[in-house]
C-alpha cells in the first residue's frame, strides 16, 4: 500500500492483517502495484510481513501501519505502530 521513511531511517508500510492467530503477533500482507516490463500492466506484488503487536489489539482484516525494528524471532522483523480497525 504505500512505504516511506521517517526520520529515525526505518521503513513504514500500510498492510491488512490476515493473520492473528498467534499470541503478540500478526502476520500482516502489504500489497504494492508494479508495471510489467514489457506489457506495461500493473501488476499485484505481495508481501506477508510478522509484525509484533503487544496488546493483541489487531484482528484480522484491521489496516495497520508497521514500523522496521530489530530482530524479535526468527521471523519477526516489524512492530505495528497504528491500527485502523475495519469497517462493520
Amino acid at each position: 500500500m504505500s512505504a516511506e521513511n521517517n526520520k529515525t531511517g526505518r521503513r513504514t508500510l500500510t498492510g491488512k492483517v490476515v493473520s492473528d492467530k498467534m499470541d503478540k503477533t500478526v502476520s500482516v500482507e502489504v500489497v504494492r502495484k508494479v508495471k510489467h516490463a514489457r506489457y506495461h500492466k500493473y501488476i499485484n506484488r505481495r508481501n506477508v510481513f510478522k509484525a509484533h503487536d503487544e496488546d493483541n489489539a489487531c484482528q484480522a482484516g484491521d489496516t495497520v501501519v508497521i514500523q522496521e525494528s530489530r530482530p524479535l524471532s526468527r521471523t519477526k522483523r516489524w512492530v505495528v505502530i497504528e491500527r485502523r480497525p475495519r469497517h462493520a
